[in-house]
């Protein structure tokens, strides 16, 4: 009996699923995906084989991960975000091995941003809705815009930080070190 739910409207062929999951009508998830425990897969989604979801991923409507994307825990996928694996693709043309792109722990990816092979977001990091990440983007930070640029810093809770790189909503501080924002 397994310890997750899938309806009776999705295509599951993998069995490498976490407990508590629940993967909704219209999903298609191929045969070696993995996928952890207490995720959230919406409707209308597709995962291919080399996709790794970490625990307590969300993953909203409309989302295709390709292989090569690597999703660690607590990750949030916003409707309709778009990820590519291929720089050059071409019909029939396939890469030995595609991009890996990976998102780290408590990212979140807003609506509708398109995420291009190769980079990694960092730790508690959120792209903005509409966004076209072409860089790697770093932990605790904001980013939006065609390319997303750096829109100022965000703390573990998600709260956008002051300019004294203090949390308005929580109360922790943080510090700049080597250009990269840390916890103080």
């Amino acid at each position: 009996m397994s310890k997750y739910f899938v309806h009776s409207q999705a295509i599951v062929e993998t069995s490498d699923i976490g407990d508590d999951s629940r993967i909704w009508a219209f999903a298609h998830i191929l045969p070696k995906a993995k996928i952890g425990s207490n995720c959230n897969i919406n409707d209308h989604t597709f995962i291919e084989n080399d996709v790794i979801l970490g625990n307590n991923v969300t993953v909203k409507s409309g989302v295709y991960i390709w292989d090569g994307v690597h999703v660690h825990d607590n990750v949030f996928i916003g409707p309709n975000v778009t990820f590519t694996n291929d720089l050059r693709p071409r019909s029939k043309q396939y890469p030995p091995e595609f991009l890996k792109t990976i998102l780290e722990e408590y990212a979140s990816i807003g609506a509708n941003a398109t995420i291009v092979a190769g980079n990694t977001i960092g730790k508690y990091a959120m792209v903005g809705a509409g966004s076209v990440v072409t860089k790697n983007i770093p932990n605790n930070t904001l980013w939006y815009g065609n390319p997303a640029r750096l829109s100022g810093y965000i703390c573990n809770c998600g709260e956008k930080l002051n300019e004294t790189l203090d949390c308005p909503e929580c109360g922790k501080h943080y510090g700049l070190e080597d250009s990269l924002i840390v916890e103080i």
